[in-house]
């Protein structure tokens, strides 16, 4: 038997080499192909929106259109195992991924040639189709980064590039369309914007790809698994399938009702969506996740225990049973894959998902009210400060991520971006009461001479400075996480389960901001950001059990691995 030991970390020497492969360059596009459509769509879009004075009750409605990135999940089954006609010889990603980009290259194209001020009826039409295009695309580049992802160019190099190239793209979308629109107007900027996606689709076409798109015999193999004694019995298979297919449909139902009366109706007929956020938010939750982790659970347990399975080879019969079976593999199998190898760790996993990015997503909606009308910067500090130099700092935590994450490794990098994430946030705690202690760091650190020599103050250098460790840190913390969402997934279901987690970071971010809303006004930001500190105090701890419980799971595995060597 040979002894196993533990992987070495690579250094520097590793990071250098796994940036010079031609998947991690691609990555980097990928990367940037997510973050523009995000970055226009749910942000600069309004900035056109205000210029052609759409009155601000209809754009809070138009934002609605970034639901589609918090229910990616729903349509995700799909996108992992349906081929799409005389595009499947693409790749079994590509075939998804160069279309959506091209999609959304001539949604840009086509919006660039509307006036949203009288033509808003096909302009939210086709920003709601580009959104849906975009997060389509977001769930198949992930499945691509877990199923490319090798020794040389890993997961955790992967996770941190794609994030850097979704920050600059944030950028180019943000800050730098916000100036090249001042200079050659909002129709070329969404033109300029269309044609580059265009070229990204093109050169998408050269990109790897995972195995083939055209059913494989491993796949053809997990059909005939299901019909094989042991396994659960079809009539057992066909009430799991039709339950998940039932509480998905319906959230898929409700949301889709939702956004259709909000968008199409004027504004005395259209529903409240704090109402909605409020009331068919959580039962959203529990439909989509929680009580299909339960009966994943239950299947599990049946199978293990030997009841409802079958005793002999059942073939199926008719297009009803193959149907079936297709269904069941593309909905039910991703859930009871995750459930039957984490176990009840998934409860772990579910907790730290929850509450690992709370810190930052739910308080990051009221970030402008708080600099412009608590703090009353002037809107061109707050760009200096948040879009440029936060930016930059952003890219900076991301390139420090990822060597940590081939030095330290993936889970004392996870932590330590927690602890971080956490702890700034008492920086912005101090910027509430007046900032006198940010103040004296920016003095003591030189970065307020060097502010003022720009034609700044002391007052700008500290919310810079502040935002720059926010940044710093959210970059660190970004790298870690992507890394750990995609090291936990399966590669043979990589879509369902990679998006089913990363939209319930989405959806609990969205719950609680009426509530963080409510108590801003109530008590104000700097008892906000002591909540935040607690909710990322709670991150840190299930961190630590993460890593104990992954800690527990390595040895095992490379026992397992070393005894069949053996």
């Amino acid at each position: 038997m040979t002894q196993a030991t533990a992987p070495q970390k690579p250094g520097w020497r590793g990071l250098l080499r796994a940036l010079g492969q031609r998947k991690t360059g691609f990555m980097l596009i990928f990367g940037f192909a997510s973050g523009l459509p995000y970055s226009l769509l749910l942000g600069t879009l309004y900035a056109w929106l205000t210029e052609a004075e759409v009155d601000l009750e209809t754009m809070g409605v138009f934002s609605l259109i970034g639901l589609a990135y918090a229910f990616k999940f729903l349509w995700s089954p799909a996108l992992d195992r349906v081929d799409l006609p005389f595009l499947r010889r693409l790749g079994k990603r590509k075939q998804w991924i160069v279309p959506a980009q091209v999609l959304l290259g001539a949604i840009l194209l086509l919006l660039s040639l509307l006036n949203p001020a009288t033509s808003l009826g096909l302009f939210s039409l086709l920003a709601g189709i580009g959104a849906f295009a975009s997060a389509t695309q977001d769930v198949v580049i992930d499945a691509w980064r877990v199923d490319v992802a090798d020794e040389k160019a890993t997961i955790d190099i992967l996770s941190t590039v794609y994030q850097m190239g979704f920050r600059i793209a944030a950028l180019a979308g943000g800050a730098l369309a916000l100036i090249m629109a001042a200079r050659i107007g909002w129709p070329q900027v969404f033109m300029l914007m269309g044609a580059l996606l265009l070229a990204v689709g093109f050169a998408g076409m050269f990109a790897p790809d995972a195995k083939t798109a055209a059913p494989t015999a491993e796949q053809k193999d997990e059909l005939l698994e299901l019909r094989r004694p042991g396994q659960i019995s079809p009539q057992i298979r066909k009430w799991a399938l039709i339950a998940v297919g039932v509480l998905w449909g319906w959230s898929l139902a409700v949301v889709g009702v939702f956004m259709v009366r909000s968008l199409s109706n004027d504004p005395g007929m259209r529903p409240d969506s704090t109402t909605f956020i409020a009331t068919y938010g959580p039962l959203i939750v529990l439909a989509t996740v929680i009580l299909p982790a339960f009966i994943a659970a239950w299947l599990v347990q049946l199978k293990r225990k030997g009841q409802h399975v079958l005793t002999e080879h059942a073939p199926a019969e008719g297009l009803g049973a193959h149907a079936m079976d297709h269904l069941y593999r593309a909905l039910i199998l991703p859930l009871t894959e995750f459930v039957g190898r984490i176990g009840w760790a998934l409860v772990l996993v579910f907790a730290l998902v929850l509450t690992y990015r709370i810190t930052d997503s739910i308080w990051g909606t009221f970030a402008y009210p708080f600099y412009l009308g608590e703090l009353n910067y002037t809107n061109d500090e707050v760009a200096v400060a948040s879009k440029f130099f936060g930016v930059g700092a952003i890219v900076l935590g991301l390139a420090l991520g990822g060597y940590l994450l081939t030095t330290i490794g993936r889970m004392a990098t996870l932590t330590l971006g927690a602890v971080l994430a956490a702890a700034t946030n008492l920086l912005y705690a101090d910027l509430a009461l007046g900032g006198e202690n940010m103040a004296m760091v920016s003095d003591l650190i030189g970065f307020t001479w060097l502010i003022e020599q720009f034609g700044g103050d002391q007052r700008l250098a500290k919310l810079m400075v502040t935002i720059a460790a926010e940044n710093l840190s959210t970059g660190i913390a970004g790298a870690a996480y992507i890394a750990w969402l995609s090291s936990i997934v399966s590669k043979g279901y990589s879509a369902v389960q990679y998006a089913l987690l990363s939209s319930l970071t989405l959806l609990v971010g969205t719950l609680g901001r009426g509530a963080l809303g409510e108590m801003i006004e109530q008590q104000g930001y700097f008892y906000v950001f002591l909540l935040t500190t607690a909710m990322g105090a709670v991150a840190v701890v299930l961190c630590l059990a993460e890593w104990y419980r992954v800690s527990r799971v390595a040895p095992a595995t490379d026992l397992r691995q070393s005894s069949a060597v053996g």
